[in-house]
């Protein structure tokens, strides 16, 4: 079962470094190349940009708690409920198939 997890390439969990601006500050956001693939699958659901889609997640998050700390793991945590959520929305199929 590990070589599921292990033989992931490489490339995909090497960090990449993106330039992005948040409340009008540029800021650089450094996350594995997995995540940045799933955020702009995010994006795209949500017909947007990445940059526009982080951009309404970040004024959201500061609507909601007036701050937006580590910003970098709330990507990472969306990512992971993303998942969560296709992975029930995909048994849900299943079953309604079978």
């Amino acid at each position: 079962m590990c070589h599921v997890f292990s033989g992931i390439p490489q490339a995909e969990y090497e960090g990449e470094t993106r330039s992005v601006r948040l409340g009008g500050h540029a800021t650089s956001i450094r996350l594995e190349t997995m995540y940045w693939s799933v955020l702009e699958e995010l994006a795209a659901s949500q017909h947007m940009t990445l940059p526009r889609f982080l951009t309404v997640l970040y004024d959201e998050v500061l609507e909601l708690h007036g701050e937006a700390r580590n910003f970098a793991s709330l990507l990472r945590c969306a990512c992971l409920k993303h998942a969560q959520a296709s992975g029930r929305a995909q048994a849900g199929r299943v079953l309604v198939a079978a």
